[in-house]
């Protein structure tokens, strides 16, 4: 296990809890920004009982964190709930001991992103100008491309392994392409937390190892926190490749 991955359960064993088997983050090596989901009730207004009672979670300040549970288990509705796009029943949301609900729009897309499972766009759009709507928090509404924008999504790109699709139409892509691109889209948002809802879908085995490799990256070089979800067939670690 990496030396900055926590493992959480949800489903019958509580993310957060005494059992969460994590490991401590080195004294003065962690950054990003940590993410605390406390006694989170969470529903759709389609539902009869919430799709999360009561669990709570830690995601450590430069650490990835492994939420594991089965499929309908809640892990996507808890992550919508940790990035605000589901208001809580009740339990609260806090980054950096900061409520959730206290930033504005564009200071939160700033600070915390969200990888969802329900990602989409026109078929017509590029690769490259896909990544760069990840740089809409950067930037004023009538603001120009920076060149800080240009290495954003280059090295998004680049993390992504996507170059060849660059000029690409989204709606040309296979599945696991198009996932490749949306990975390159959030990591040129580049925030403090990235969360992550399932990121190897769709990905073969050599891919899912590359989408692993990218996160590390961003631990060691950004130190970024990264919760992401997986089913319990999940590896348990951060694989490296050799």
């Amino acid at each position: 296990m990496s030396e900055q991955t926590q493992i959480s359960r949800i489903n019958g064993e509580a993310p957060g809890n005494s059992d969460t088997d994590e490991e401590s983050a080195p004294t003065g090596e962690t950054g990003g920004a940590t993410l605390d989901g406390n006694d989170l009730v969470l529903s759709y207004p389609s539902s009869d009982d919430p799709v999360v009672a009561g669990e709570s979670i830690t995601a450590r300040a430069g650490a990835v964190t492994a939420l594991i549970g089965p499929n309908g288990s809640g892990k996507s509705t808890l992550l919508k709930g940790l990035a605000d796009q589901l208001a809580p029943d009740a339990g609260s949301v806090l980054v950096d001991s900061r409520g959730i609900q206290s930033f504005e729009k564009k200071e939160l897309a700033r600070t915390l992103g969200l990888l969802s499972q329900e990602s989409t766009s026109p078929d017509s759009i590029t690769v490259e100008d896909l990544v760069y709507h990840g740089r809409y928090p950067h930037r004023g509404f009538f603001e120009s491309v920076t060149d800080e924008d240009e290495q954003a999504v280059d090295r998004a790109i680049e993390l992504a392994g996507c170059g060849h699709l660059r000029d690409r139409e989204v709606g040309q892509l296979s599945g696991g392409q198009k996932q490749l691109a949306w990975i390159a889209m959030v990591l040129a948002q580049d925030t403090d937390v990235l969360l992550l809802d399932e990121p190897t879908t769709f990905l073969d085995l050599h891919h899912q190892l590359e989408v692993m490799e990218i996160v590390e990256t961003l631990r060691e070089e950004s130190d970024i926190t990264v919760p992401r979800s997986c089913s319990r067939t999940c590896s348990r670690s951060t694989p490296r490749s050799t």
